[in-house]
């Protein structure tokens, strides 16, 4: 059973529909392919999947363990490499609001950083560097 729906619509864009909520994304091509850039282009969302990801497990751990990571924010650079077209790095910065966490919850927190499900499923070949800023 299908869990999305593409259309092509037209311009270089796309509307992706999550079959089970209904919720709709919309995507556009990039300027540097040809879009006009509006909107997140599908190379856009495999990237920020990856911190989004990164940050949803990252709760998981954290209710288990009895802490919260409430507030924590990532930024997300993705630098694209040609020949063939594809991502070549994804940069995750991850600001926790305070820096109160435990040693043993800080190894948790970075191992999760490298092994939620979508850091795996990315091909090897794509770096991935990720980086956890504790705030005060």
């Amino acid at each position: 059973m299908a869990n999305f729906e593409i259309i092509y619509t037209t311009g270089l864009r796309t509307e992706m529909t999550h079959l089970a909520s209904g919720t709709k994304v919309l995507t556009d091509a990039p300027i540097d392919n040809q879009g006009k850039g509006e909107l997140f282009s599908p190379t856009d969302l495999a990237s920020a999947s990856l911190a989004s990801c990164m940050l949803t497990i990252m709760g998981i751990a954290a209710r288990e363990h009895g802490f919260n990571i409430d507030g924590t924010k990532a930024l997300v650079t993705k630098e694209m490499k040609s020949e063939p077209r594809r991502i070549g790095r994804i940069i995750v910065e991850l600001y926790f609001p305070h820096n109160t966490y435990s040693q043993k919850q800080k190894k948790i927190l970075e191992h999760i950083s490298k092994t939620c499900p979508v850091a795996l499923s990315l091909h090897p070949d794509l770096k991935q560097e990720v980086k956890l800023i504790y705030l005060d």
